[in-house]
């Protein structure tokens, strides 16, 4: 029953962090597929994968220095931030290099690396809230436990990995041959980098006053990142306002769809008004990205393309669309 609970309080929350994540996306949704694909890499890869690696290097550092508190530290501080962001990272490399179109923004980046934390927090979660709550702690462990991993540190892993998911973004976007090179490279390094430090700040401090201190830390920085996310959803709302100007010169569309298209709201608000309304309101963000795309990166071998089909679907959903 406790593992059961465990399962519950690991997943569940970060299914609820990962549809808010989803619906932050306002103007140019992510193939939903994908973005499960990424948390699913969390969990299952990510997660198996630093379970062993960090256990191994862990064992390691014991035999070198026999000591179970530098092995704790060193493991904590070091080993686990390196190999948790790479791993994680990793998913975003897939991604920028498979579905590199995908890529239309910093937004896409955060989206991307926030999923991928989302679903190593699940395992994560699942394995700290049984093993160092209910197994150490009984009932009272377990749901202390819960409460730290998720309402106190609940969103850290999202933020970590979401560094990295900008320096792929910022590499995507970018024309700039060195930043396109260094960019990733900066966002892993500041991913490793905010990890190791929330892994250490509190421990240096120690005890209910270090958790204080740490906890305070962390919701600065995620404070910090949600108003990130908000001024790049207001820069894709711009993208979309001017994007969509020559659909409603050309007839393409109406002047009232051109508002409801510029709208935060309409992404939540179209599928109320049936399936062809909702994908007429998504091909309009896609649009208003992909001619973005074009007008910083040309062709790409098959801009024009795309273009050219999202305006044939949205000439033939524009009569049906409220």
């Amino acid at each position: 029953m406790a593992l059961i609970v465990s399962l519950f309080f690991g997943f569940f929350p970060m299914f609820i962090f990962a549809i808010l994540i989803y619906w932050l996306d306002r103007y140019e949704k992510e193939p939903a597929a994908l973005l499960g694909a990424a948390f699913f890499w969390g969990v299952v890869i990510a997660a198996g994968g630093s379970f062993i690696i960090n256990t191994v290097f862990g064992l390691g550092i014991y035999m070198f220095t026999g000591s179970e508190g530098t092995t704790e530290a060193a493991t904590a501080s070091i080993v686990a931030p390196i190999v948790e962001e790479i791993l994680k990272g990793l998913a975003v490399a897939i991604v920028f290099f498979l579905f590199r179109r995908e890529f239309d923004s910093v937004l896409d980046g955060i989206m991307y690396g926030g999923m991928v934390g989302l679903g190593f927090a699940a395992t994560e979660n699942v394995l700290y809230i049984y093993r160092n709550g209910y197994l150490e702690g009984g009932w009272a462990g377990l749901f202390l436990l819960a409460f730290i991993r998720v309402i106190l540190v609940g969103w850290m892993h999202a933020f970590f990995t979401a560094f990295t998911g900008i320096g792929f973004a910022l590499a995507r976007t970018n024309r700039n041959t060195l930043v396109k090179f260094i960019a990733p490279f900066v966002g892993l390094g500041t991913a490793i980098f905010v990890h190791a430090f929330h892994n250490t700040f509190g421990g240096l401090i120690g005890g209910l006053g270090g958790l204080a201190a740490g906890t305070f830390v962390d919701w600065v920085g995620w404070a910090m990142m949600f108003v990130f996310i908000i001024w790049m959803i207001v820069h894709e709302r711009n993208i979309v306002k001017k994007q969509l100007q020559e659909e409603v010169y050309a007839g393409l569309i109406t002047q009232t769809q051109y508002q409801r298209a510029i709208s935060p709201l309409t992404m939540t608000t179209a599928p109320l008004s049936g399936r062809a309304t909702a994908r007429f309101y998504r091909v309009c963000g896609e649009l208003a990205h992909k001619k973005e795309q074009m007008a910083r990166h040309g062709d790409e071998k098959g801009n024009a393309a795309i273009i050219k089909a999202l305006r044939t679907e949205l000439a033939s959903l524009a009569p049906l669309t409220v």
